[in-house]
């Protein structure tokens, strides 16, 4: 598939987190997923230390196991998406609609993950959450970095993806199922992907920055 030939701007705005408009019809080709991660691997790493590692799945048994382990996640977990509480909200009704539509979405890939062509696991060598907020912050942040660009240039290609989480409530049973050594290797998220059916994304709608942005003091 050609690229989308979209601006940077246009990119950064548009890349969405895709649930329901997964193609689970179509596959990605290898070297599409091989080109974004050459891109990936350009993002700025804390003091060059290069420590991100990239698990890619696309064997349709492995897939099934591993959205089987997110589901049962899911169970355990309940309502995660509401964990957090908002300390700021413009537009409270707003709100409610735009996060029932989200709770209804991550259903659905709850109930399809199976059917994805393709899964990325972004990983960190070495497991860092005993270590000071320092070391957590860079190593951490890291390969978040280098993930995000992967979707960004996942984007160009039409192809959607979507940052979740929710399986680290298993990540020794995902590590075993997948040959990843647990005590060397530590998961931070898993990232499904596929073309997307159609490709005009827009911007989300977003609390106001003077709601969220603060200059020279608290």
């Amino acid at each position: 598939m050609a690229h989308l030939n979209l601006s940077a701007d246009e990119v950064l705005t548009t890349t969405r987190a895709v649930r329901r408009r997964l193609d689970t019809s179509r596959p990605v080709a290898p070297e599409l997923i091989t080109e974004c991660l050459e891109i990936a691997v350009q993002a700025p790493t804390g003091s060059n230390r290069q420590n991100w590692r990239f698990m890619v799945v696309t064997e349709p048994d492995l897939i099934a196991a591993l959205a089987d382990l997110y589901r049962r996640a899911g169970e355990v977990a309940g309502d995660y998406l509401g964990v957090l509480p908002r300390l700021e909200v413009q537009d409270p009704t707003q709100l409610e609609a735009t996060n029932e539509k989200m709770y209804a979405s991550a259903g659905h890939l709850s109930e399809h993950l199976h059917e994805v062509p393709g899964m990325l696991i972004p990983c960190l060598a070495g497991r860092v959450w005993d270590q000071p907020p320092v070391t957590v912050a860079s190593h951490v942040g890291s390969v978040i970095q280098a993930a995000w660009s992967f979707m960004l240039a996942a984007r160009e290609r039409g192809i959607g993806t979507v940052w979740t989480t929710i399986h680290l409530c298993y990540e020794q049973e995902a590590a075993e199922l997948l040959g990843i050594p647990y005590d060397e290797v530590m998961q931070l998220a898993l990232i499904p992907f596929a073309h997307t059916i159609g490709t005009d994304f827009r911007p989300a709608r977003r609390e106001p920055l003077e709601l969220v942005t603060r200059w020279n003091r608290w």
